[in-house]
């Protein structure tokens, strides 16, 4: 099956995986069908996890390679990963700043960005799938950079960088159908609104990818662009709200377990 893959183009590997990313995202989601919710201790950690993978990757996925696909350039070997990240952080900030959007467990009239008549649950998603754009963006970057022959963009680092992103989405979806259902919309709807904020994904990763194969040139910049965008998210979005309730011990333990597990599975497999 591996080989399979591999036989694939750069395209179809991101669509591939991006769809896997998805498709975890969305059992996440189908737990809200179960009879019995999740605590908000877990949810908390959950969150934590996710923000702790999105970090890691971030180093160890993104910006490491990128440092080192720049390293013979001399004194100015940090500049473009630097001018990449700082694109990415500046990309997200402005979505943050244009796209309505309502970030869970926090009331209607603190909703962001450009104001609006959306209603809630259309404005909690959106601000899932701000979150999700640059997770689209780095799996598509790590196999088009494979694909384009770069020693420092593997095969075996793409698919790492994809199972860490895969693994955080189920408490993702967990932690975006459950609190919908809590706030009075049906489990149908949660389901519904928990799966559709990852959609973005396989479209961010095709895009990803084929910038990075057309242009080999802009790797470096594009790898530690999707780093800027992930940890932007995590500071603005994920960890606030893991934070919110006053379960800080919950949510900072799954963000420590979840940078470990990325860390060895980058390492162990890129």
């Amino acid at each position: 099956m591996l080989d399979t893959f591999a036989a694939l183009d750069p395209i179809q590997q991101a669509l591939v995986a991006g769809c896997l990313t998805w498709s975890v995202t969305l059992l996440g989601a189908a737990t809200v069908f179960l009879a019995r919710g999740f605590s908000q201790r877990l949810l908390d950690g959950m969150l934590g996890f996710a923000g702790g993978v999105m970090i890691a990757a971030s180093f160890w996925s993104l910006l490491l390679p990128a440092l080192e696909m720049t390293a013979g350039l001399g004194y100015f070997s940090w500049a473009p990963p630097a001018a990449g990240f700082a694109a990415g952080w500046a990309f997200l900030m402005v979505l943050d700043r244009v796209i309505p959007h309502l970030h869970i467990g926090f009331p209607t009239n603190r909703a962001e960005g450009t104001p609006s008549h959306l209603e809630r649950a259309t404005l909690l998603v959106l601000a899932i799938t701000i979150h999700n754009i640059p997770e689209g963006l780095a799996i598509g970057v790590a196999f088009g950079g494979a694909a384009a022959g770069i020693p420092e963009a593997t095969l075996a680092g793409a698919i790492a960088l994809t199972m860490g992103i895969a693994i955080q989405n189920f408490p993702e979806g967990v932690a975006v159908a459950h609190p919908l259902f809590r706030e009075g919309i049906s489990r149908k709807l949660s389901f519904f609104y928990g799966q559709l904020s990852a959609a973005v994904e396989p479209v961010a990763a095709i895009a990803g990818a084929a910038v990075v194969f057309f242009a080999r040139s802009l790797l470096p910049f594009a790898l530690a662009f999707a780093a800027g965008a992930m940890i932007f998210v995590v500071i603005e979005e994920v960890m606030p709200e893991a934070l919110q309730h006053d379960l800080e011990s919950y949510a900072l333990f799954g963000f420590l377990v979840g940078f470990l597990a990325m860390m060895a599975l980058d390492v162990g497999l890129g």
